[in-house]
């Protein structure tokens, strides 16, 4: 037994835990791009498939494992067909890791307290109002597709503007607002549903789409129910809800600009400024 686990030992060297490792967080990040979605019963169903081909072969059915050898070739192009959100949705956030845009164009301080209380003070004015809104804020990933679905703004960013967007009765108060920077690019675009089924079961048409755009790309976005006035935030597939207006602002700063209130370095990064007295800080409406 101990020569056994001696000459077992022999063989696994650092390159073969390393590689192991890299492949099962390779696996684990397959599964957590098709978790809660569709393709997750494609994947049980080709599973099932490849296991009716083992049997097939290991039983000598020639006939079934030739038609399955041959549905095999076909499947191939129909698996890249059928799968085709979640290798857009892999392929984007490989582009976000690589990109490094996060450490070459740190964001503004200014700028991004500017567009958080301003966005803040149009969702709890639209809340108290009993108003629905969908704004989106661009981050990394571009989002000049979604925009030019709707109407090309490129106005400066106010919370009187995003009030009178989303007044009811207006054209463009159905549709996403979509941020840039410190500009409204666009009103009135159209996003992609959530394919997410868990979600699709538990909230509308404007929490889907918000759901949607932060599963295909890195944007924050902010839903102010007309149903209840609940302000939710949503990024990464993830939503925060029952926000008030201080809380929704300080997420927002903290979501754009990771390293607020600190001091820009060389590559972005800032020394830690003096704390502020909660009084300073502005009260929740």
């Amino acid at each position: 037994m101990t020569e056994l686990l001696g000459s077992i030992l022999e063989q696994v060297r650092l390159t073969t835990l390393v590689d192991i490792g890299i492949t099962a967080l390779l696996i684990y990040w397959l599964f957590s791009l098709i978790r809660g979605t569709r393709a997750v019963r494609l994947v049980i169903g080709v599973s099932v498939l490849f296991v009716v081909y083992v049997m097939a072969v290991a039983f000598g059915l020639e006939l079934l494992t030739r038609i399955l050898q041959g549905g095999a070739v076909v499947g191939l192009f129909a698996l890249v067909v059928i799968f085709q959100p979640e290798i857009r949705r892999g392929l984007e956030r490989i582009g976000r890791v690589g990109s490094l845009g996060w450490v070459l164009s740190p964001a503004d301080s200014r700028a991004v307290d500017h567009v958080a209380d301003e966005v803040a003070r149009a969702a709890a004015d639209l809340s108290a109002d009993g108003h629905g809104a969908l704004i989106v804020l661009e981050r990394e990933t571009g989002l000049e597709d979604a925009a030019e679905s709707g109407v090309m703004i490129h106005g400066d960013i106010s919370a009187d503007l995003i009030r009178t967007i989303f007044a009811p009765r207006t054209a463009l108060h159905d549709g996403a607002l979509i941020i840039r920077g410190e500009t409204i690019l666009a009103a009135g675009a159209l996003l992609p549903l959530s394919e997410t089924s868990v979600h699709a079961e538990r909230f509308g048409t404007r929490h889907r789409a918000a759901l949607g755009i932060a599963e295909q790309t890195d944007a924050v976005v902010v839903v102010v129910s007309e149903e209840n006035g609940q302000i939710s935030l949503v990024e990464r597939s993830r939503i925060v809800r029952n926000l008030n207006e201080a809380h929704l602002a300080r997420s927002i700063r903290h979501l754009l600009d990771p390293n607020h209130g600190r001091r820009r370095g060389a590559l972005g990064w800032r020394p830690a400024r003096e704390p502020t007295t909660p009084s300073a800080a502005r009260a929740p409406r």
